[in-house]
């Protein structure tokens, strides 16, 4: 299975030549990211916000048939049952070999019964930033529980791309005992050199060459 980050929130997930984009963001609709042109053959999305809802951006292609289960774990966009952002879905996609979450906007902490699913996972996509998610340090803590092969943050600023009131990926990273920075967007699953947190660089940033 390939991960490639798009940035924010945004991955390409492809098994089997198969391809499900998550949470693309609509144009101009995150500061310092390009306009999005994808191909694949699903999109699933969060929630309805425009930087995670932006599917005109990905043209479908039809005929292939999805290696993929996908399971939807409804929690909310806020600390407050969705008071203040509404709903957020979590997806688990299992292509019968790996089995991988992309959490989201998570603004809470999900019900005890949902991080049974959660836990054990190859690979879990975690917002990181706060202020709109949950932030470094429930990140951290949720990590450590979900005890995932590979965690990949996501939804943080950086040098010239996100939100300036979100955070920098730092306050995640400092509570973190295995770091690793590939230097790049993309990697594989079966790569046996990646554990734990992994540092992608997001492709689609102004300051950073596709």
């Amino acid at each position: 299975m390939k991960i490639v980050w798009l940035g924010h929130s945004c991955f390409l997930v492809e098994s089997n030549g198969y391809r499900i984009v998550l949470d693309p963001y609509r144009d101009s609709s995150v500061p310092g990211y390009s306009p999005l042109k994808l191909e694949a053959d699903q999109v699933l999305c969060s929630h309805e916000h425009a930087d995670h809802n932006g599917v005109s951006c990905v043209t479908l292609r039809t005929g292939a048939d999805s290696p993929f289960t996908i399971t939807k774990l409804q929690t909310w966009h806020d600390g407050r049952k969705g008071a203040l952002r509404g709903p957020n879905t979590i997806h688990i996609l299992d292509d019968g070999v790996y089995r991988i979450a992309h959490l989201g906007d998570l603004g809470c902490r999900p019900e005890p019964e949902q991080m049974e699913q959660l836990t054990g996972l190859d690979l879990v996509m975690i917002p990181v930033g706060g202020f709109y998610t949950i932030g470094g340090e429930q990140a951290a803590s949720l990590a450590i529980q979900m005890r995932p092969r590979i965690c990949v943050p996501m939804h943080f600023r950086g040098e010239g791309f996100g939100y300036s009131e979100i955070s920098t990926v730092n306050d995640f990273l400092d509570l973190q005992s295995s770091v690793t920075t590939p230097g790049r967007s993309d990697f594989s699953l079966d790569e046996d050199n990646l554990n734990g947190v992994v540092l992608l660089t997001p492709l689609n940033a102004h300051s950073y060459s596709a």
